[in-house]
């Protein structure tokens, strides 16, 4: 076969078939006379960036990845800045940029949109050495997530973060300085500083409603409700979209420099990183080549969802008489 060279970079924790898994992308290449992809498993001393750095130098064009969050976000850190193109075949419970730009929880359908050649370039956010694509924050949303067990997230998905946002609704709230492109800082006592490359979170709740990831800018969500009553009156205002959102303001910069009076937890895309006094965010604007549906929109890149539904029902029957 001589069709492009590929590899999949998966999460042995978080793929729960990976004979399934790879006779579904086995098929789906083979089907379109690809060669067999080179297959890297990530481990915890490598959740991703190295076998994805070794995919390229082994000649990928295309790289698979599937696992949580987490080892997505790996991925991109390697990625960032080639024309190596990023597909994401989401497993565990985040999967955040698979939510907001519309991908395909389905393997076999995602490798029929790797394979028809839709591409788009998205930015990428920087927080010191690592990059993420979807959002970091410090405060309230580092505690939601460390306040929820794995166990839960396996057994009830998303549901499993009110678990842990609830047992932090009433913590104090930090004291922080936040520079947006060198103007003047502002001074504040929020519950969480998040800054979004897209909009939505954790059960498809949008949060940044204008964020775009392919504009250059973040977008900077500062939450500061001081009671029950407030948390209330800002979730319902997020839940039913609403334009004004009590308790938030929104910004949004190029260049984020949040820092904090005392260590706070800190995460990037769901992920959490150590705890501590600042954040120094910046973007890499359209650093990452990723795999998206072609659009309907362009009827010269017109995406047949019937046709592509076809062929991924062709390769999940495929690989079912496998097993």
């Amino acid at each position: 076969m001589t069709g492009p060279r590929s590899a999949v970079v998966y999460n042995p924790v978080k793929v729960t078939d990976l004979d399934l898994l790879r006779r579904t992308i086995n098929e789906g290449l083979a089907q379109a006379g690809w060669p067999e992809p080179e297959w890297l498993e990530t481990s915890p001393e490598d959740p991703g960036r190295g076998v994805a750095t070794k995919a390229m130098e082994n000649g990928a064009e295309l790289v698979f990845v599937s696992g949580g969050d987490g080892t997505v976000m790996a991925v991109v850190d390697a990625l960032a800045g080639t024309d190596v193109a990023l597909a994401v075949l989401p497993a565990g419970t985040g999967n955040l940029l698979a939510a907001n730009l519309g991908l395909s929880t389905d393997a076999a359908t995602g490798v029929q949109v790797a394979l028809e050649g839709g591409r788009r370039r998205i930015d990428v956010g920087v927080a010191g050495e690592q990059s993420f694509v979807v959002m970091a924050g410090m405060g309230f949303d580092a505690q939601m997530l460390e306040g929820t067990s794995e166990t839960a997230k396996k057994h009830v998905g998303w549901i499993a973060y009110v678990g842990g946002a609830l047992k932090h609704l009433r913590d104090r709230p930090m004291r922080v300085i936040i520079s947006l492109d060198g103007k003047p800082a502002l001074h504040r006592r929020p519950r969480s500083v998040i800054v979004g490359n897209v909009g939505r979170l954790q059960g498809g709740v949008r949060l940044l409603s204008e964020a775009d990831p392919a504009d250059g800018k973040l977008d900077v969500a500062i939450l500061s409700p001081r009671s029950l009553a407030q948390w209330a009156a800002l979730g319902w205002a997020v839940v039913r979209n609403r334009e004004r959102i009590p308790a938030m303001e929104t910004y949004t910069a190029a260049k984020v420099e949040i820092r904090s009076a005392r260590p706070q937890p800190r995460q990037l895309d769901g992920d959490l990183i150590e705890p501590g006094k600042s954040m120094s965010i910046g973007v890499r604007h359209r650093a990452l080549l990723l795999c998206v549906p072609q659009p309907d929109s362009d009827p010269d890149l017109a995406y047949d969802a019937s046709a592509a539904d076809r062929a991924a029902e062709e390769v999940r029957a495929a690989a079912e008489e496998g097993k």
